[in-house]
């Protein structure tokens, strides 16, 4: 299944809803499409012990895995803001697990984007064994 850019990030964009962000006030939601076309949606959980913070990247990718996918295709990352939304650095790293020519559209809360791949937002990313 082929989807739009925009398609993707407008899911990001409703996920976000669902975002429990009381310490931040910082919803992010993420919006990730497989391989085969299936699509995994997640948003940030926070913690009052911020160590146990979830982002909405690993959200998604974390349900996506657990329904037995492994080949993405692209991820949408949106947040309330004018800037680009970008995933941090542990998920940058969690997603390079999975492979690093996956889009990814890094967008704001009008759904202006800026397209990139994981291997882009990570260069030399680190792999066991390498």
């Amino acid at each position: 299944m082929q989807m739009k850019p925009e398609q993707l990030i407008a899911l990001a964009l409703e996920a976000r809803q669902n975002a429990y962000a009381p310490y931040s006030n910082f919803a992010v939601g993420a919006a990730l499409l497989t391989a085969k076309g299936e699509v995994y949606t997640g948003c940030n959980v926070e913690n009052s012990s911020y160590g146990l913070t979830v982002c909405a990247e690993r959200i998604a990718l974390f349900t996506a895995v657990a329904g037995g996918e492994r080949k993405f295709s692209a991820l949408a990352v949106a947040a309330d803001t004018e800037e680009y939304c970008s995933p941090c650095g542990a998920c940058r790293q969690v997603l390079a697990e999975f492979g690093g020519d996956t889009k990814v559209y890094l967008a704001n809360r009008y759904g202006a984007y800026r397209e990139t791949t994981v291997a882009e937002l990570l260069p030399m990313a680190f792999a066991l064994g390498q």
